[in-house]
């Protein structure tokens, strides 16, 4: 079975004065790859600008944006339509454990994965945390990852506009709640630090689900079983991820998955509304 899924995405930007030149990077295309095919992309912008495809750091489609004349409000659209087929996230077979911590413990598997092994400035542990989760080796990587989305969901609550897209773990933790990027940066945190490669993903969620974090781009997490792959896991919803989620793109934290970047040649106070909608036929 597969579903067709229509994506709309707007970004509202406001300036107080006018900005007499910009350029702008979105970062907020479905991948197309296996299991998710892109049918159409569309973009459009309320005001005269020049756009055209590029590539991000680690080859995901970006949209590059410019604009040379004096704006004080633009809007930037894009449409999308998305083919993915349902996905059963248990539908494979597992190393027995042993095998997979020894895959683990190997250098040639840690130099492999090293670029999601190392934790960034937002995925560093505080060292109050470190020791918090511990993996039972006698569980299989993927239920040891299971137990840490619990672990993560356990920690933090969802609570818009407490926290910003550049706090740190220490921040969160000290804190009273977070956003998706800020499970995603603790989940990614937690398993590095235990030797388990995690990689922070962007892109969309399926509304209409009940899910925290529906209503905007969505981020989660993939982690690398060996002999199995990369898996995805939601801990913002306690959740492994299925169909309803449509991926963007990864990356090592939030910095490199950014939905929207710019350069703009203006002066006083900007802001920038977005919202996403996501519906989908069986």
């Amino acid at each position: 079975m597969a579903f067709e899924y229509q994506i709309k995405y707007q970004a509202e930007n406001t300036y107080e004065m006018s900005v007499s030149e910009a350029q702008w990077k979105f970062l907020i295309m479905p991948e197309n790859k296996e299991r998710q095919q892109l049918l159409s992309s569309e973009f459009y912008t309320s005001e005269p600008c020049h756009h055209y495809r590029g590539a991000g750091l680690f080859g995901f489609s970006s949209i590059m944006v410019s604009c040379d004349v004096p704006v004080k409000e633009i809007t930037f659209t894009a449409d999308y339509r998305v083919l993915r087929e349902e996905e059963n996230p248990f539908d494979f077979t597992e190393q027995p454990p042993a095998d997979q911590f020894s895959a683990l413990d190997s250098m040639a598997f840690k130099v492999e994965h090293m670029l999601f092994l190392y934790p960034t400035a937002l995925t560093t542990l505080p060292a109050f945390s470190e020791s918090e989760f511990e993996p039972d080796r006698k569980k299989s990587i993927f239920e040891n990852l299971q137990d840490l989305n619990h672990w993560v969901r356990s920690k933090l609550h969802f609570k818009p506009n407490v926290t910003r897209v550049d706090s740190t773990l220490n921040d969160v933790l000290s804190g009273d709640g977070g956003v998706c990027q800020d499970f995603t940066h603790l989940f990614c945190a937690m398993a590095r630090h235990h030797g388990i490669p995690a990689r922070y993903v962007s892109g969309y969620l399926h509304q209409g689900q009940g899910f925290s974090g529906d209503m905007h781009m969505h981020a989660w997490v993939e982690a690398f079983i060996p002999g199995n792959g990369w898996k995805g896991f939601d801990p913002t919803n306690d959740l492994l991820c299925d169909h309803h989620h449509i991926k963007v793109c990864h990356g090592r934290d939030y910095q490199d998955c950014a939905p929207i970047r710019g350069v703009i040649f203006t002066s006083g106070r900007n802001e920038t509304e977005y919202s996403v909608q996501v519906q989908a036929q069986q």
